[in-house]
């Protein structure tokens, strides 16, 4: 058995110090006695993006693998430790000159896990489809993986149910992330691939997904550009805990992770 933890979308240093606080990412790792914890950094960093030292912090406190999204290459500082970190995944369907990689594979126990990242196109930047990209790196990698997983970085729900329901049975679990907002509907899937639409943020939950409300406001009404500043307070954890059978590569369990 596979127990995999993973966390959505954490925003800023309210999200990073509340993982880190008290032990709080390892704590909740013995909890559910999880074999690999994956956890969404795109946000970490102060002011957006993600940097070497937010990723590096979340590695500390306990994260396994730290997958991204759109605001990965928004901090230009992260870029070597992109193409350096073996623990660092970013969307996997950007063009290859970019930095960094699109998947990894991490031993557990006596089996091989893939990790995917890829980024939705619906409502998003136009990027190659998802569904080509996961399609073309489990075809690469057949025979290199026993069990893959994978990280849909989306805003449209629909797109994140699509590519778990056209993999389901080739991919053990899949997950969103983006929204920020934790869906309800964690299940395994008829084919065996274990889903939830989006695991939620780890941050405050004092503001508008996990920035100031005034910030956001402002946004809506005035509609100038402004800094957006993490909001403070109130830390919560948003994930998915999943249970997969090392011999046949399905999901067996699926539920909502949440708590302070």
């Amino acid at each position: 058995m596979i127990k995999l933890l993973c966390l959505g979308d954490v925003v800023g240093e309210e999200g990073v110090s509340f993982l880190e606080s008290g032990g709080r990412l390892r704590k909740l790792k013995q909890k559910y006695c999880a074999d690999l914890v994956i956890v969404n950094g795109e946000n970490s960093a102060k002011g957006n993006g993600m940097t070497p030292l937010s990723a590096e912090r979340l590695y500390d406190a306990g994260a396994d693998i730290i997958t991204g999204g759109n605001h990965t290459f928004r901090r230009r500082e992260v870029y070597n430790l992109l193409d350096d970190a073996d623990y660092l995944v970013r969307p996997a369907n950007y063009p290859p000159e970019v930095p960094g990689v699109g998947y990894v594979i991490t031993e557990v126990g006596m089996s091989r896990v893939l990790v995917i990242n890829v980024l939705g196109v619906v409502y998003m930047e136009p990027m190659t489809a998802p569904v080509e990209t996961v399609a073309k790196i489990l075809e690469r990698e057949k025979g290199n993986y026993d069990v893959a997983v994978c990280d849909i970085h989306a805003e449209a729900t629909s797109e994140k149910m699509f590519l778990a329901r056209y993999f389901d049975g080739r991919l053990a679990v899949v997950f969103g992330t983006h929204t920020h907002v934790a869906t309800a509907d964690a299940q395994v899937l008829p084919g065996g691939t274990g889903y939830i639409t989006d695991l939620g943020m780890c941050g405050s939950m004092n503001g508008i997904l996990g920035v100031k409300t005034e910030s956001i406001i402002h946004k809506f009404t005035v509609k100038t550009p402004n800094v957006f500043e993490a909001a403070e307070g109130n830390c919560k954890i948003n994930g998915a805990y999943f249970e997969i059978d090392e011999k046949t590569g399905k999901c067996l369990t699926a539920r909502r992770v949440e708590g302070d």
